[in-house]
């Protein structure tokens, strides 16, 4: 498997590295004030200097993150389930579902503050709203791409609805739903971040805000950098899950496949 790592992971790692030194090499000779731009490296200072302040404004994200996620992939399963399951309804409510992306979270989340205070549950919906599309479009779009013929062949073995959606429709469409969770994760962080922004007391974004309004430019860089690891840990921790509970997904024979390939070379 470690062909396959380095093949995935080393571009990546090479670009993110060649632009950290060039940011660092940039600022350090150009002479930049760290107000308006800092270094790499003052940025990790000034994290490592704040390290119980972040952690403590960290875990009040990734709660609100995890906790709206959550509750955001059990409504959108029922949703798309119900949907697919009675296509008049379908047709009436996905132009709803489509139209209700094309509402700015820039204005809808000063309302929730107003409505429901700086609390939790302010994030938690904000959460919900701007996770609960991915999962259920692709959880539906899962459903659609059943094979006909294993429609035909279950029909003819007499399976009822209930067993063909548990043996058949269900079982296919997983790879189709852990797609729209590893969206819905790294959309979950952004959302409770941004209500956090907006009004809250702890939590990245409120820290983001005031180190903002304090000139403190390192310490926002810093707070977008643990957003961004939270993030790709979210999205990579999914994609764990789904090897273990969709061993048939497409991504994951391929994966197989190659593993088999290269086996007898090392």
């Amino acid at each position: 498997m470690r062909p396959t790592r380095l093949g995935r992971w080393g571009p990546p790692i090479a670009l993110a590295a060649i632009v950290v030194l060039a940011w660092e090499g940039y600022v350090r000779l150009a002479g930049i004030d760290p107000i308006t731009l800092p270094a790499p490296t003052r940025v990790l200072s000034a994290l490592w200097d704040f390290r119980e302040a972040a952690v403590g404004h960290l875990v009040p994200t990734l709660a609100e993150a995890l906790v709206g996620c959550s509750l955001s992939v059990v409504l959108a399963i029922a949703a798309a389930v119900a949907l697919d399951r009675w296509e008049p309804v379908r047709r009436a409510v996905e132009p709803l579902l489509v139209t209700s992306q094309t509402i700015p979270v820039v204005a809808i989340a000063p309302l929730f503050v107003i409505w429901f205070g700086f609390g939790l549950l302010p994030k938690i919906l904000i959460v919900v709203l701007v996770t609960f599309f991915p999962v259920t479009i692709a959880l539906l779009d899962g459903f659609g791409r059943v094979d006909p013929e294993a429609m035909d062949l279950m029909r003819s073995l007499g399976a009822t609805a209930r067993q063909t959606f548990r043996k058949l429709r269900w079982p296919a469409a997983l790879p189709s739903l852990f797609t729209g969770l590893r969206i819905s994760v790294v959309y979950a962080v952004i959302g409770a971040i941004f209500g956090e922004y907006v009004g809250a007391t702890e939590g990245l974004g409120i820290w983001m805000k005031l180190s903002q309004n304090s000139f403190r430019t390192d310490l926002v860089f810093g707070a977008i950098l643990l957003t961004a690891i939270v993030s790709v840990a979210l999205y990579l921790a999914v994609g764990v899950v789904e090897r273990f509970v969709v061993p048939w997904s497409p991504a994951e024979r391929r994966r197989r496949g190659l593993a088999e390939a290269i086996a007898p070379v090392r």
